[in-house]
C-alpha cells in the first residue's frame, strides 16, 4: 500500500500506524463506493482494485526505491521487517473493521450470492473495505518481496501477472500453507487458520473475477466464527498476511537462488553453448522435470544469448534430448572441458538431492572429461 509499505515504512509508534491504516481505509471507502453491487457478486472488485492497487505503484517502488532506503542491507532482513510490518498493518485494519461487523451483517453476507442489489450495498461495504484493504496490501507486498529478491516480474505480461497474484493469495499453494501453520502461529489460532485456507487450491482458469469471488468467499469467516476475547477479523489479518508473506518470501527467495546459479554458470561457462545440452540431459535423466529445473533452463537460455550471444536454433526445437548426440558434442569439443562437470554437478542439485539417474550421467560426464 501506498501509505503502509513505502512512504510510512520509517514511522513509528501506534499513533502513526493507525494513521496510516486509516488514510487506507478512508481511500478504499471511495474505491468501493464506485462498485456495484454486481461488481461484487460477479468478483469485478478484484480486476478494478487491481488496476487501482499497481498502475502508479509497480513504477515507483521499484529496486532503486529500496536501495535508496536500505543501502547495504541483506535482502533477507528487509523482507521480514516489511512481512511483520504488513502484518500489523493487517492487524490494525482488523480491529477497526471488527467494531463494524455485527450478526446482521454477517447474516446478509451469509447469502452475498442470491442478495438483491437493494438489499447487499451497506452490508458488502463495512465487508469490502476490508477485503480490498487485505487484498491490496498482500498484493503489493507480494510485488515487494520480489522487487528485494530482484526476481523480474513485468506486470504487462499475463503470465507474471498472474504469477504475482498465485503467490500473494496462496492461490494452489494452500496445503503449503497449511502445513508450515502447526510451527508459524500459535495453538489458539491454529483451528481458524486451517479453515480459512480450507479449500483455497484454486483450479479455476486465470479469470480475474473468480479470483475475486474466491477471495471474497474465503474472507466471510472473517465475521461467521464467534471467538471469545480475541477479535477475530485482528487474529485473521494479521496471521493471514504473516502467512502470505512468508510464502511469498519462500517462493521469490527460492527463484532468486534459482537466477542466480543461473548466471553464475554462464559467467563462468567456457562453452555456453554445449552447457545447455550437458544441463538439459542432465535435467532429463529422470524423465522428470521439476519447477526449479524449468526455471533453471529458462535463465540459462536468456543468459547464454545476451551474454554469449549463443542462439541455438537445434537445441530450441529439440523434443526428446539423445544422449549420444551431448556426448558427440563433447568429445568434438577441443581442450579442457571439465567445466561443464561443475554445470552438471549445480544442476542436478538444483530441485533437491541427486537421484540415481543424475548421478550416473555425471559419471559418464566425469569419464569423458578425464579422457578428453
Amino acid at each position: 500500500m501506498t501509505e503502509t509499505l513505502t512512504d510510512a515504512v520509517d514511522a513509528s509508534g501506534d499513533d502513526a500506524d493507525r494513521e496510516a491504516v486509516e488514510h487506507e481505509r478512508a481511500e478504499l471507502r471511495e474505491f468501493i463506493k464506485g462498485l456495484s453491487a454486481d461488481d461484487i457478486k460477479s468478483g469485478n472488485w478484484f480486476t478494478k482494485l487491481l488496476a487501482q492497487a499497481l498502475s502508479s505503484y509497480t513504477d515507483r517502488v521499484n529496486w532503486q526505491y529500496f536501495q535508496d532506503r536500505y543501502e547495504g542491507v541483506p535482502s533477507d532482513a528487509v523482507v521480514d521487517q516489511r512481512i511483520k510490518m504488513a502484518a500489523r498493518y493487517a492487524a490494525l485494519e482488523g480491529g477497526l473493521s471488527a467494531g463494524a461487523y455485527t450478526a446482521a451483517v454477517a447474516a446478509t453476507l451469509g447469502s452475498l450470492g442470491g442478495a438483491s442489489p437493494a438489499t447487499v450495498p451497506a452490508a458488502v461495504a463495512t465487508m469490502m473495505v476490508d477485503v480490498a484493504f487485505i487484498t491490496r496490501l498482500q498484493l503489493r507486498l507480494a510485488h515487494d518481496i520480489a522487487v528485494l529478491y530482484r526476481v523480474p516480474l513485468d506486470l504487462s505480461d499475463p503470465d507474471d501477472m498472474w504469477k504475482l497474484i498465485r503467490v500473494a493469495f496462496t492461490i494452489k499453494g494452500g496445503e503449503a500453507v497449511r502445513e508450515g501453520v502447526v510451527k508459524a502461529i500459535p495453538v489458539f489460532v491454529r483451528p481458524l487458520i486451517k479453515r480459512f485456507y480450507s479449500g483455497a487450491v484454486l483450479s479455476a482458469a486465470r479469470g480475474l473475477p473468480v479470483v475475486g469471488k474466491f477471495l471474497l468467499q474465503r474472507n466471510v469467516i472473517k465475521i461467521g466464527i464467534p471467538v471469545v476475547g480475541v477479535p477475530l477479523a485482528v487474529v485473521l489479518n494479521r496471521y493471514t498476511t504473516l502467512l502470505a508473506g512468508r510464502h511469498a518470501q519462500a517462493v521469490f527467495r527460492n527463484e532468486a537462488r534459482v537466477v542466480e546459479l543461473a548466471e553464475g554458470l554462464s559467467r563462468r561457462s567456457r562453452h555456453p553453448q554445449l552447457m545447455l545440452w550437458v544441463a538439459w540431459l542432465v535435467i532429463t535423466a529422470d524423465q522428470k522435470i521439476a519447477d526449479d529445473e524449468a526455471l533453471l533452463m529458462r535463465h540459462l537460455v536468456r543468459l547464454v544469448r545476451d551474454r554469449h550471444q549463443v542462439v541455438d536454433e537445434q537445441f530450441a526445437h529439440l523434443v526428446d534430448v539423445d544422449p549420444a548426440e551431448v556426448w558427440r558434442r563433447l568429445d568434438a569439443e577441443p581442450g579442457d572441458v571439465s567445466d561443464l562437470l561443475d554445470v552438471a554437478d549445480r544442476v542436478a542439485a538444483v530441485d533437491g538431492a541427486v537421484n540415481a539417474r543424475e548421478k550416473a550421467v555425471i559419471s559418464e560426464l566425469q569419464d569423458r572429461c578425464r579422457r578428453s
